[in-house]
């Protein structure tokens, strides 16, 4: 039987593109684990990916997975198929334009292929406690870029 763990994401970005900060919590039982990052030059939605991506990437097992992010962009592209549709169309979208951040969306299709993730859309700067903490996280990651 897989570990169930509990990962809630944010990203965020000053400008756009701009520095940018990523975060994650990782929660397992009553053990919670956070992590954060950031870039220079970037932009909200790679931060977004980024999250995801390392908090993935962060996992030493396979795992059942309930990803919780405030990113419509990156819950949608798996829920609601754009993923598969973009593969087969050779990484372009609908109106024929190359997909953004495809090395981003390899990246977290590679590390979601280890485990079984159900992505979950949360609302963003609401109430929710770990979201606000990722947030929080990642706005102080770009914070360390500026200075």
């Amino acid at each position: 039987m897989k570990k169930h763990i509990e990962i809630y994401t944010d990203g965020a970005c000053s400008g756009n593109p701009g520095p940018g900060g990523w975060a994650a919590v990782l929660m397992y039982g009553d053990k919670k684990k956070e992590i954060s990052g950031g870039e220079p030059q970037t932009t909200n939605q790679r931060m977004e990916m980024k999250a995801a991506v390392e908090a993935l990437k962060a996992l030493k097992y396979p795992c059942d997975v309930s990803l919780y992010s405030d990113s419509a962009y990156l819950v949608n592209a798996f829920n609601q198929g754009w993923l598969d549709r973009w593969q087969k169309n050779g990484w372009r979208t609908s109106q024929k334009k190359p997909v953004e951040n495809k090395d981003l969306w390899e990246e977290l299709l590679k590390f979601a292929a280890k485990h079984k993730v159900k992505f979950i859309k949360v609302k963003g700067h609401a109430d929710n406690v770990y979201n606000n903490r990722c947030d929080e996280l990642a706005r102080a990651e770009i914070t360390r870029r500026r200075n």
